[in-house]
């Protein structure tokens, strides 16, 4: 085991639970522990304080914590290749029950994994060159980028170095791998904001600045954003940076939040609210102190939000290739599918597969010549579809009570039957973004959802049963925001009813084009309000 570091805050006697916990061993040290000790004795043999340390080694324990773990994988960027792929494909057929999700933030998950199982899959990741290192945990998460990074017509610069040098400089780094509570990095130069950067505790946007009379193409930084029970959007800096010096400036606010961010409540530990107390003025200060003087902000050069769709067949930068869009509905594919993934993208593409903060996938470098055939595939042509229907689609769902130790409802399957029965019962032309989450904390992120549902409970004669909050009107970009809840709880087998009334008066009342938060933005929250209690006073 590794020395941990005496930090400044380590004789403060406010400091929570985890806190202290994450004194007496660093985060790190539980591979070795889980290699050559938990593996070997078995589940029954692991320290209560140990649990909370699986998270540095990306694995938690799954529901019903009866010896079975998830594990995340990181995929930087939400770029892998296609001997990556048949080695995750692996994993889940060897270990996992056949099962893998794609997440929210472009990583990729497994399930039923048992404690003898981890340093076989540790090796066969780091064979691969992958890692589930800190992909969970107070550290820094997956980066986040553009699946696209490198071939996209709509980015000013390729950001596929940025964000290895970025990952790499994180990634097992014991000045960092304490931090007060989770943290995330987006890194994109996309100008539709592919990596959602208003979410994020650090996000890097694409801009550019005129100086000493040359034309410079960098980033904007964007700090202090997060989800959960109380959402933050994150606020722009008044700096430009250069790509060279994303990596020191990334480097001074995660400093920052080691350093300043609060220790005492996990509730109030983001770096969201540090962000909030000091306001973005003092935040800049701080990092200027740390990383020293930078360009004030240049021309932002983001044009709007495409949410993370790609679907369909797309024309690359490269002259005569394309990048094929394709649907995974919900995120989740099994072992097979991994593996058949992994087959077109080397026989079709250049053997890349890009995952998408939407749960969907994308291959690359697929000649002209080579369109039709790929078409015909099957697996495009019956299950990874290149232009699904319009809610299946766009149906966005978290783990659930299926995995997840935090739900308290199913939301995976639930999530997949209620978009198919959208699409059985309302026709529409314009998308719906629907992102379902079983607690408040948000990783099937419905907050930035057209309509996000929420699991919860309500008291019936015959007892205890599931159902869901309903927000309207979320969205990122120019003008983001995050949807706001309506009164009067669903109960969860009304959703379908209830929802398709809701849509159908959407497209009723709509304008030329106009999406549904422009919609919930015009009418105003209160009518949306009236359209849904008319609905359940009509259904009981």
């Amino acid at each position: 085991m590794t020395e941990t570091k005496r930090w400044p805050w380590a004789d403060d006697p406010t400091i929570n639970r985890v806190e202290r916990i994450k004194l007496e061993k660093d985060g790190l040290d539980i591979v070795d522990t889980i290699v050559n000790k938990y593996a070997k004795e078995g589940y029954h043999s692991i320290h209560p304080d140990d649990f909370d340390r699986f998270k540095w080694a990306g694995v938690y324990q799954q529901r019903p914590k009866e010896g079975y773990f998830m594990m995340r994988v990181r995929i930087p960027g939400g770029i892998l290749n296609s001997e990556q792929a048949r080695t995750l494909a692996g994993i889940a057929r060897d270990y996992g029950r056949g099962l893998v999700d794609v997440t929210t933030r472009q990583a990729i998950q497994f399930h039923w994994l048992t404690i003898e199982s981890l340093p076989d899959i540790f090796r066969r990741l780091e064979e691969a060159g992958l890692s589930s290192l800190e992909a969970c945990g107070d550290c820094p998460r997956t980066i986040v980028g553009n699946p696209l990074a490198g071939i996209d017509p709509n980015e000013l610069l390729d950001t596929r170095h940025i964000v290895e040098e970025v990952n790499r400089f994180f990634v097992g780094n014991r000045d960092f791998s304490n931090l007060p509570r989770k943290y995330k990095i987006s890194i994109s130069a996309n100008v539709y904001n592919a990596a959602n950067a208003e979410i994020h505790d650090l996000s890097f946007t694409p801009a550019k600045k005129v100086i000493n009379g040359e034309e410079v193409i960098g980033f904007h930084v964007w700090v202090g954003g997060g989800l959960s029970a109380k959402p933050y959007l994150a606020q722009r800096l008044n700096v430009f940076v250069r790509p060279e010096e994303v990596l020191k400036v990334a480097v001074g606010v995660t400093t920052l939040f080691r350093d300043h961010g609060y220790r005492q409540s996990r509730t109030r530990a983001r770096l969201k609210f540090l962000v909030a107390d000091w306001g973005v003025e003092k935040f800049q200060e701080e990092l200027i102190k740390l990383v020293g003087e930078l360009e004030t902000a240049g021309e932002d050069m983001l044009k709007g939000w495409n949410a993370g769709y790609f679907y369909g067949l797309h024309r690359q930068k490269q002259e005569g290739y394309y990048y094929a869009g394709l649907s995974v509905p919900v995120g989740r594919m099994n072992s097979d599918e991994l593996m058949e993934l992994a087959r077109l993208a080397d026989e079709y593409g250049d053997g890349t597969i890009g995952t998408c903060n939407t749960q969907n996938v994308i291959l690359r470098f697929i000649p002209e010549e080579k369109l039709d055939a790929f078409k015909q595939e099957p697996l495009i042509q019956s299950r990874f579809v290149l232009q699904p229907k319009p809610f299946v689609g766009y149906a966005v769902s978290c783990t659930g009570i299926e995995f997840c130790n935090l739900a308290i409802v199913e939301t995976k399957e639930r999530m997949r039957r209620l978009a198919q029965y959208l699409d059985e019962h309302v026709e529409i032309d314009t998308p719906i973004r629907i992102h379902m989450v079983g607690c408040p904390n948000s990783c099937g992120q419905r907050q930035i959802a057209d309509i996000g549902l929420q699991g919860a409970k309500v008291k019936t004669e015959s007892g205890t049963e599931d159902a869901f909050d309903v927000f309207v009107g979320g969205t990122l970009g120019p003008n983001a925001r995050y949807n706001h809840r309506l009164k009067g709880r669903v109960p969860a087998d009304q959703l379908g009813p209830v929802l398709v009334q809701l849509i159908e008066a959407y497209k009723a009342e709509r304008q030329d084009g106009e999406q549904y938060w422009q919609y919930v933005e015009r009418v105003g929250v209160e009518h949306i309000q009236q359209q849904l209690d008319h609905i359940l006073a009509e259904l009981q």
